[in-house]
């Protein structure tokens, strides 16, 4: 193992990239060169010589002077953070919000001289400005005007509580309830596979015999629609929309109103699916060849107007994420679920070739679409119906910690996800050679350059219609052990999260939906850390 320069080892401190950490014995170790070099060219540094390290190095405070603005500023309620905004030296500038319900909001520069610098080329200063302390929660949009542009700079202001308080009507008592994996819980009516409507009647069951609170269940994340089937619900294909596979088909209200001759089609299906259930074990692949089947017959049928409008607003409100999704899984059904196989042309959603297929492929697309509406009409039904017969919580659903590397998330969200790189844990006292989890973690830097949007929808989608969410591995949000793919899972390092901003955000959103959040901890997490949560 090389031991890191001390030029390297400051440039991996300045991106949050562990250089050193005591292990679960208490041993003080060295990350070698080699894996920091790696990690932070999956951060998009260059550090192929000592050349571009030095240079790299020099450069990091350009980072932000480059920037007009910061990308994304979070605060909690009744903070007043000073912000930067770069200007050419001695242009004036303006700075107001733009708060999420519509209102403008002036904000106050402050007097704080910062020495103008030269970047690139260009003499630039600092001035300083103050965010106001009574911002309402939520997501804003900062603005700055400056002297001589015609579009102002903006940055993404996220204002969050100081702590999640329980949902109303709740109080702190000792709470009782259940735990299931959806996909084991089937009934008679199941094809092969536990479906949302098997999980209402667990909810109700339990609400109204036991006096249950609540019932956790396994992440219902989506995995491929191809065959095989990923069986882990902790290595789907995406965190933000959820598997087909839970549907139970003859909930959707279309199907009542079907032709005879479709009807009696689907119930020979139904017969299939339902002699699944007589097996040992879960045949994920039949059950699903099965039930798309029937959905796709439901699907074909059509829409009265009350429905269609209905559809049109959810695709509105899921926006392009939903639609890249989508389109993920009409290239799955002609490419395979590995996007890194595909042609080349079609390994991006924003290529004129994705963009062509879209086109020729438009109902398929939009039968995956409407697949996501239907599981949310199921998935509010069984929130409503266990919380109508007494739980006071209802569902409890859980986040798994990422998604497989060659998923619809991977595809989609492009270099959010680092490249390269898979999240696993160092050795331990549970695993003495450390593990790998082939799932790729967010950029820390991405994220915030996005406004942790795809953070935020990925966990508006999972809160929707729930009571409370299980965040799986919840030291995730202050650092993640990155492994350089190919190396062994001992060959890694932590990289630090900016975890204000993720667990703030976590309360945001679970405070909007009205619901609780638990952490797991397995004993990993520093000490710190379990403090601060």
């Amino acid at each position: 193992m090389t031991a890191p320069s001390a030029d390297l080892a400051a440039l991996a401190q300045s991106y949050g990239v562990a250089t050193e950490f005591w292990d679960w014995q208490g041993v003080h170790t060295i990350v070698s060169a080699e894996t920091i070099q790696r990690v932070l060219t999956a951060l998009g540094v260059t550090v192929e010589t000592d050349a571009d390290v030095l240079q790299a190095r020099d450069e990091v405070w350009l980072r932000t002077w480059r920037r007009t603005l910061p990308p994304t500023v979070v605060m909690r309620a009744g903070w007043t953070p000073w912000i930067p905004v770069h200007v050419p030296h001695g242009s004036s500038v303006r700075v107001e919000i733009a708060l999420e319900d519509g209102g403008i909001i002036p904000v106050r520069q402050v007097d704080n001289w910062v020495a103008p610098r030269s970047v690139d080329g260009v003499e630039t200063g600092e001035a300083t400005f103050e965010l106001p302390g009574d911002l309402p929660l939520g997501w804003h949009i900062l603005h700055a005007f400056v002297e001589g542009r015609d579009e102002p700079a903006c940055a993404t202001v996220i204002v969050t509580p100081h702590r999640l308080e329980l949902p109303a009507g709740l109080s702190h008592r000792r709470m009782v309830g259940l735990m299931t994996q959806v996909y084991q819980l089937r009934s008679a009516n199941s094809y092969g596979v536990g479906d949302l409507a098997d999980l209402a009647d667990l909810a109700t069951w339990g609400a109204a015999d036991l006096g249950c609170d609540w019932v956790l269940v396994n992440p219902l994340h989506a995995a491929q629609v191809q065959a095989p089937m990923e069986a882990s619900p902790y290595l789907p294909t995406t965190r933000r929309f959820v598997n087909p596979l839970y549907i139970r088909v003859e909930d959707i209200p279309e199907v009542g109103y079907l032709p005879s001759a479709t009807r009696a089609a689907i119930a020979e299906l139904s017969r299939s699916g339902q002699a699944l259930n007589t097996g040992a074990t879960i045949d994920r692949d039949a059950s699903w060849t099965v039930k798309r089947a029937a959905l796709q017959l439901v699907f074909d049928a059509g829409l009265s107007d009350r429905r269609r409008r209905a559809f049109d607003g959810f695709c509105e409100r899921e926006g392009q994420g939903l639609v890249d999704f989508a389109t993920w899984c009409a290239l799955s059904d002609v490419h395979g679920d590995a996007w890194n196989e595909w042609p080349e042309t079609l390994r991006s959603p924003g290529t004129a070739e994705v963009a062509a297929f879209r086109e020729e492929n438009a109902a398929a697309i939009n039968f995956f679409r409407w697949l996501q509406w239907v599981l949310e009409d199921q998935l509010a039904a069984t929130q409503r119906l266990a919380k109508e017969a007494g739980m006071a919580l209802g569902v409890v659903h859980d986040l798994a910690v990422g998604v497989h590397p060659s998923g619809a998330d991977a595809w989609g969200l492009g270099d959010a996800l680092a490249r390269g790189i898979d999240v696993g844990a160092p050795p331990d006292q549970f695993n003495q050679v450390g593990q790998n989890w082939s799932q790729p973690p967010w950029r820390p830097d991405r994220l915030a350059d996005l406004g942790y949007a795809p953070y935020r929808d990925m966990l508006r989608t999972i809160l929707r219609h729930a009571g409370g969410l299980r965040v799986d591995h919840i030291i995730g949000l202050f650092r993640l052990w990155w492994v350089p793919r190919g190396a062994a899972p001992d060959q890694g390092t932590y990289v630090r999260y900016d975890h204000e901003a993720l667990v703030g955000i976590l309360a945001l959103e679970a405070q909007r939906a009205g619901a609780v959040v638990v952490g797991e901890d397995l004993g990993t997490v520093e000490p710190w850390a379990r403090d601060y949560l």
